[in-house]
């Protein structure tokens, strides 16, 4: 009832907002597109779009831990809830309108975001298996320089994509194209400063030897 009272009462608002444009402008108007989100449809989408990133986070730290270590998963949701957190705040500062198509930038850059993480959390368990004396901390470091550059090209090349859509998309996507472009920058560096080193913290060489000697 509460949403029907609202649409009724857009109707009319927009029929008045149609009469007053015909009295003030001369010759036929042309109405492309109109839409209308009451506060009952608002909340709905915010909902919705805020338990479509907590599953989507979820579900990824589920598959990472799955694929690598509980370690690795801790570290791949850390990145994703701060990528989130950082496109949302990008949002409130531009002040760019907030909708189903924030919801898919959020959902694309925690993508993006992941298959960067992923990338290099491979190449870290590849080395961990190669060298097994190694210190940690210079392992880690060895692992993403030897993923640095194709973690480089992979975020330019999508940078300059995304950067052409905030520049010549038009207005329509003018909100969407602008956090992909900050979500790719801010994607980059978590993968590198925050997924990455949260291992150092999880002490996963410390777990892996007490594994081995349980065994």
């Amino acid at each position: 009832m509460r949403a029907m009272r609202e649409w009724v009462m857009a109707s009319k608002l927009e029929r008045k907002v149609k009469d007053l444009l015909a009295g003030a402008v001369p010759g036929k108007i042309d109405y492309r597109n109109i839409e209308f989100v009451g506060p009952t449809v608002g909340q709905e989408l915010v909902r919705s779009g805020v338990m479509a990133t907590i599953f989507a986070c979820l579900a990824i730290m589920a598959y990472v831990w799955f694929r690598f270590e509980w370690q690795f998963g801790i570290g791949t949701l850390l990145a994703l809830l701060h990528d989130t957190i950082m496109v949302i705040g990008f949002y409130a500062l531009s002040r760019f309108d907030f909708g189903l198509n924030a919801v898919a930038a959020v959902l694309t850059i925690i993508g993006y975001s992941m298959n960067d993480s992923v990338v290099i959390y491979d190449r870290i368990r590849e080395n961990m298996r190669r060298y097994k004396k190694m210190p940690f901390n210079a392992l880690l470091n060895q692992s993403m320089n030897e993923t640095l550059a194709r973690t480089v090209l992979t975020s330019s090349t999508t940078l300059l994509a995304a950067l052409a859509l905030a520049l010549f998309g038009g207005e329509v996507i003018r909100g969407f194209s602008w956090s992909l472009v900050f979500g790719i920058v801010v994607g980059t560096y978590s993968s590198i400063y925050i997924s990455a080193p949260t291992l150092i913290y999880l002490k996963i060489r410390e777990d892996q030897k007490a594994s081995s000697l349980s065994v």
